[in-house]
């Protein structure tokens, strides 16, 4: 896809985005945000607990992240992506899917919805396997705290402290 076109389909799914709002009945909402500039997602993914049924989301930010989230989102609704898919899907392929050179630096804004999407697909599995190992919910919670944590290690932070840390980076 040459530029020009790039950026149209990003402003597009900027102006209109895909997949947009709450999912009521969601298996997780994971939220997520990128402290550097503000970027927020929340994820919600309704699943059979092994492919996503149906994926959305709700944001704020950047016409690059939330674009992304669009683009990322329309794509897994549209192929039924299983949860394998989603955790193979490589950031460098999603950064090739919106356009480097339109990405340009932005790569983690670019890649903000995909990170999430994984910890999200990462967290049904989680409490899948431990509500069949007996594990209570307190068990689950905590560590789901500490998948956010990792997550973090790579500069995107997604779970419970995932919009008040990106809001604190708008400042």
């Amino acid at each position: 896809m040459d530029r020009e076109t790039a950026i149209l389909r990003l402003v597009d799914h900027y102006k209109n985005p895909r997949c947009s709002g709450a999912i009521e009945d969601a298996d997780v909402n994971m939220p997520g945000g990128n402290p550097g500039c503000g970027d927020v997602v929340n994820i919600y993914v309704k699943s059979d607990g092994e492919r996503i049924e149906r994926a959305s989301f709700v944001g704020t930010g950047c016409t690059i992240s939330q674009a992304a989230a669009s683009i990322l989102l329309d794509r897994v609704n549209r192929e039924e992506l299983s949860f394998q898919d989603v955790l193979d899907y490589e950031y460098d392929d999603m950064i090739d899917e919106l356009g480097r050179d339109v990405v340009g630096f932005r790569h983690r804004c670019a890649t903000l919805a995909l990170g999430t999407l994984k910890a999200a697909v990462k967290t049904i599995e989680m409490d899948g396997k431990l509500r069949t190992a007996g594990h209570s919910e307190e068990d689950i919670r905590r560590l789901r705290q500490q998948l956010a944590a990792r997550a973090a290690g790579a500069g995107l932070v997604v779970g419970e402290d995932a919009e008040s840390t990106s809001r604190a980076g708008e400042r």
